[in-house]
């Protein structure tokens, strides 16, 4: 696998920044800008240690990553580490988990995004988007901003990084403009009851916002983009989760802080109304709805970024068609980046924001649990392959990564829990009538 990613005809124009960037912004603004209104009345003021427990699960599970992602550096993430572990059914699992992830994703975050759009223009112009147009009915600016990203990706890597790193500057410091805001407006009542639901609420909105840590894996699939992804990728992924966590449970404690749970229920705007509500002034939450419109939308770029690479190396691999797999003149799959937009620009168009989020959580939830599966499973098999990071204390940190993820599986409601069982039976007929036949495994290739 490791020869067949360096002869990849994708460019590799990656250096340390733009994936510490790639990762950082398919991650940060997910939880915060859009699901933190989902989660608060979940876990009440709790909600910052919901974030922090979401994150101790992610270290884990990161940790895994950067072996393998040293060890293994082609496309395909989990995906691919999984198949070089676990073996094809395994691995096909794990990459239709991962379809789920990135897929759903994507279109939560394009919804939050529309929010977000639709109080920047009500603040700046006194115009509203029709509610029909908002989610009403459909989400008409949710199917445009993937529509944007997906153009912004056939470009090249190097245009789509570019892209990345200026927004995510811009999005780290509109965070930090709405921390010191709203900490003038902070009051020590809003926090009580800290935990009214105790230990079963803070651990449901952790299994809810958990998708917002997704973002290493985004970087993970760079794989055979990456100018030096041995040294590089280990290195985003460690430093951009750090960065990640104390942002959201620094942003989650002052939100709640300073207007309470009840005013960020149910919002997908609802740092924009935090800062409304802390200055009386208008002028603040357009500073954030306008940084919020750019950052949110670097969010589904890099995702779905993540998404087509996952689908080059499954295609690679035999189990989807050649198609997903085919690089056009700008070295990037072209077909492949066309059908993801389209589908998922449908899917943000139709399903609303909580929906998507926990269905998001659990994919990430089983791909991550099987990559913890797979460090050990490599120590054991592969001893002596080159690894430029290792995870200490193996097993004991793969397993606590692979407990916390059977944790939070476990906060996930029963409509999620059905969702999920008729995606799994719905890829496994997938694999037997189509992928089992023509991987290259069966091909003997």
């Amino acid at each position: 696998m490791t020869e067949e990613g360096a002869g990849t005809p994708l460019s590799r124009g990656l250096g340390l920044v733009p994936l510490i960037s790639l990762s950082v912004g398919a991650t940060l603004g997910t939880g915060i800008f859009v699901v933190l209104g989902q989660a608060a009345p979940e876990a009440g003021p709790a909600v910052a240690v919901s974030f922090a427990v979401a994150a101790l699960a992610a270290l884990f599970s990161a940790l895994s990553y950067s072996e393998l992602a040293g060890a293994v550096p082609v496309s395909g993430s989990a995906y691919s580490y999984t198949y070089a572990t676990l073996g094809e059914l395994v691995a096909w699992v794990c990459g239709w988990c991962l379809l789920l992830e990135y897929g759903v994703s994507v279109a939560a975050v394009a919804v939050g995004w529309s929010g977000y759009l639709d109080a920047f223009l009500d603040a700046t112009l006194g115009v509203r988007l029709p509610d029909a147009l908002t989610g009403g009915v459909v989400d008409l600016p949710a199917a445009v901003v993937v529509l944007l990203a997906t153009v912004v990706l056939l470009g090249g890597v190097r245009q789509s990084g570019a892209v990345t790193t200026v927004t995510t500057a811009l999005k780290v410091a509109v965070l930090v403009f709405f921390v010191v805001v709203a900490v003038f407006g902070f009051r020590a009542e809003n926090l009580a009851p800290f935990a009214p639901a105790g230990v079963a609420g803070i651990t449901g909105a952790a299994s809810l916002v958990f998708f917002s840590f997704i973002g290493f894996d985004a970087a993970s699939t760079a794989g055979e983009e990456a100018r030096n992804p041995q040294r590089d990728l280990p290195r985003a992924i460690v430093v951009s989760l750090a960065l990640v966590t104390v942002v959201y449970v620094l942003v989650a404690l002052t939100a709640v802080g300073a207007v309470g749970v009840d005013v960020l229920a149910g919002s997908d705007a609802s740092l924009a109304v935090v800062l409304q509500q802390v200055t009386g002034s208008g002028w603040p939450a357009t500073v954030l709805a306008a940084g919020a419109v750019v950052a949110i939308a670097s969010v589904v770029l890099t995702v779905l970024y993540g998404q087509t690479r996952v689908l080059v190396a499954m295609s690679r691999d035999g189990l989807v068609p050649p198609l997903f797999a085919r690089v056009g003149a700008r070295r990037v799959p072209t077909a492949n980046t066309l059908v993801v937009g389209s589908v998922v620009a449908v899917l943000a168009a139709l399903v609303p924001l909580g929906q998507l989020a926990e269905a998001t959580s659990i994919g990430t939830l089983v791909a991550f649990g099987l990559v913890n599966i797979g460090v050990v499973v490599l120590r054991r098999t592969r001893p002596d392959l080159p690894r430029s990071f290792r995870v200490p204390w193996v097993p004991v940190v793969p397993l606590l990564g692979l407990g916390m993820c059977a944790l939070l599986v476990t906060g996930l409601s029963s409509a999620t829990w059905l969702a999920f069982g008729v995606w799994s039976a719905v890829g496994l007929v997938v694999y037997f009538a189509y992928g089992r036949h023509r991987s290259k495994l069966a091909q003997g290739e």
